[in-house]
């Protein structure tokens, strides 16, 4: 079991810690990258494995309204430890809720379950970045238009692919192969740039970092065995749904806080301890449920 873990967990944070070191050597400004991987690596991971054979759209509904209930429930878990602790909603919820689904969430699940466990990393990938861009953003900027969400090429892919997926149509190996090739580089490239933005933030906040800490996995848990308790999730989805349910928090996070001049140093703090807190409840929460 042990070895197993090993196994699961080294891949991931080796590259991480490459991109740490990098980082702390060189300081590259990884925002070219980045977008590239938003906006094309990532796309074509998700296409790719969408519009696969074995990818059964009915047969993550359950799974999809399990993630759901995983991101707006930790919402109204913080939203109380917010007003009590004087945080502010805006810096406290964000982090809260939407944690490190792309960058160590999918290449976690892949580790951990195998290929097959792709198609349900992916939905719970994009159910958590389509809150994200729509849910989150609207905490952040009350302004902010949802319409905004068809400008991103995430989404626009996904509802292409799931209607080529529902039409059952067999997409040309011509084309299959280069966006196949174009997805595989998505994933190292996420956990490369986590390492990177690591290297790049500071810890100034630690009463607010440390209360968040504690409660994103707890919550996360409560949640994610509730509704397996209601939807009754198969298995693997279960497991699944469960390392989902204790993912830190996400990068974009911090990249959001600072783009609206929301107390970034703050968000910093809370999204680089919930992912140095990682190296302890990952493998816990691997351990528990392989």
């Amino acid at each position: 079991m042990l070895w197993q873990l090993i196994s699961i967990v080294f891949p991931i944070f080796s590259i991480v810690m490459l991109g740490f070191i990098y980082g702390r050597r060189h300081t590259p400004d990884m925002a070219a990258a980045n977008k590239l991987n938003i906006d094309v690596f990532v796309p074509a991971l998700i296409f790719d494995v969408l519009t696969a054979k074995s990818f059964d759209l009915a047969a993550y509904q359950p799974l999809a309204i399990a993630g759901l209930a995983v991101v707006l429930g930790s919402a109204l878990i913080a939203w109380p430890v917010a007003r009590l602790a004087g945080f502010q909603q805006k810096t406290f919820l964000p982090p809260m809720m939407f944690n490190n689904s792309g960058n160590m969430g999918l290449p976690l699940m892949l580790f951990a379950f195998g290929e097959k466990a792709l198609p349900a990393a992916v939905v719970l990938f994009l159910i958590e970045n389509t809150l994200h861009f729509s849910v989150g953003m609207k905490i952040i900027n009350s302004a902010y238009s949802l319409l905004a969400l068809f400008k991103i090429p995430m989404l626009l892919v996904s509802m292409l692919a799931i209607m080529v997926s529902l039409m059952e149509w067999q997409v040309p190996q011509l084309l299959a192969v280069p966006i196949k090739m174009l997805g595989q580089i998505s994933i190292p490239l996420m956990l490369f740039a986590l390492g990177v933005r690591v290297a790049q933030t500071h810890i100034t906040e630690w009463r607010l970092a440390l209360v968040a800490t504690l409660i994103v996995p707890v919550a996360g848990i409560a949640i994610a065995l509730a509704a397996n308790a209601v939807l009754e999730l198969e298995q693997q989805q279960a497991a699944q749904l469960l390392l989902f349910s204790v993912l830190p928090p996400a990068v974009l996070n911090y990249m959001l806080a600072e783009q609206f001049g929301q107390e970034p140093e703050k968000v910093a703090s809370i999204v680089l301890l919930g992912n140095l807190s990682a190296l302890l409840t990952v493998p816990a929460v691997l351990y528990f449920i392989l």
